[in-house]
């Protein structure tokens, strides 16, 4: 049993579009959790008791890993500090914030930018180049997640406009974009040891938006349904989906593994479905083939 476990995780973790893809589900259904907590838990404090709880799941499985690679993290701790505000606190705390001043139809679409943000601060950053197939997959991505946000109403797309809330999510994708690409810049040791530190970060660094939300009279206690919002969170989109995210960019690279940012809402959609009973529509289905598609072209092409 033991052998056949340590195979399938050596396959698993060996694997970056299964990695990827998983990555994105869970981070999907991070948006239908968010929908769901409404009402039982305030967007901060799901936030930080999140990151809390994850403390709690790594001291369960041990420190071992940081402490043996303590020397190679200690010299990088800025580096780690700030990564862990620009894609696990500021970027959530944004998001969260956008949805205040914005549409969801608005967050969709721009949070569809990410992966064209990841390839320009490449190029600029470290001079790598975009291929043709790459931008094909991208703009099929991005139309997937315009065609998925505005559910197949063109009047919708016509009919934006741009607010407050937009600019907070363009510099939400912006920050995790730059997080992406310096993850290739992260320092060798395992993917836990580096998660853990950065989770530790996430946890500190949330702390000022909850006294900002505390001194605003909008803090909620969780209750019993925000706890289950809170567990999830903190087990799928925290931990797994990050760790994954984290072993597909050092597998394929920040460029290529963005794209895989296009599946959440489609995959967002996709759960809505499945768990709040939204009816399918043909819209998803385009969506989906279209963001799919644009993986699958650029990935093939590529080699």
């Amino acid at each position: 049993m033991a052998a056949l476990r340590e195979r399938a995780t050596r396959a698993l973790f060996g694997n970056p579009y299964l990695l990827l893809a998983l990555s994105a589900l869970f981070w999907a259904g991070n948006a239908i959790t968010s929908r769901l907590a409404v009402g039982e838990v305030s967007p901060m404090a799901l936030t930080t008791l999140r990151w809390a709880l994850v403390g709690v799941i790594v001291l369960a499985v041990g420190l071992k890993p940081v402490r043996d690679e303590w020397p190679v993290l200690r010299p990088r701790l800025v580096y780690l500090a700030i990564m862990a505000f620009l894609g696990f606190t500021g970027f959530n705390a944004l998001y969260y914030i956008s949805a205040y001043f914005t549409s969801a139809v608005n967050i969709g679409i721009l949070q569809g930018a990410i992966p064209m943000l990841v390839f320009a601060i490449a190029l600029v950053v470290r001079g790598t180049r975009v291929k043709p197939a790459q931008v094909v997959g991208m703009i099929a991505g991005l139309i997937g997640v315009g065609v998925v946000a505005a559910r197949g109403d063109m009047d919708v797309l016509l009919g934006l406009g741009f607010n407050f809330g937009d600019v907070l999510m363009l510099v939400a994708c912006a920050m995790y974009a730059t997080y992406t690409v310096a993850l290739t810049s992260r320092p060798q040791v395992s993917g836990f040891a580096f998660f853990t530190i950065l989770a530790a970060f996430a946890l500190l660094t949330s702390l000022p938006p909850l006294a900002a939300e505390i001194a605003m009279g909008k803090f909620q206690w969780p209750t019993p349904a925000g706890w289950l919002a809170i567990a999830y969170t903190a087990v799928f989109p925290s931990v797994l989906s990050q760790i994954f995210f984290i072993r597909g960019v050092e597998l394929i690279g920040p460029g290529r593994a963005g794209i895989f940012v296009n599946l959440v809402p489609v995959f967002a959609a996709v759960l809505a479905v499945a768990i709040l009973g939204e009816p399918f529509h043909v819209y998803h289905a385009v969506a989906l083939v279209l963001v799919l598609g644009g993986i699958l072209y650029a990935e093939r092409a590529r080699r």
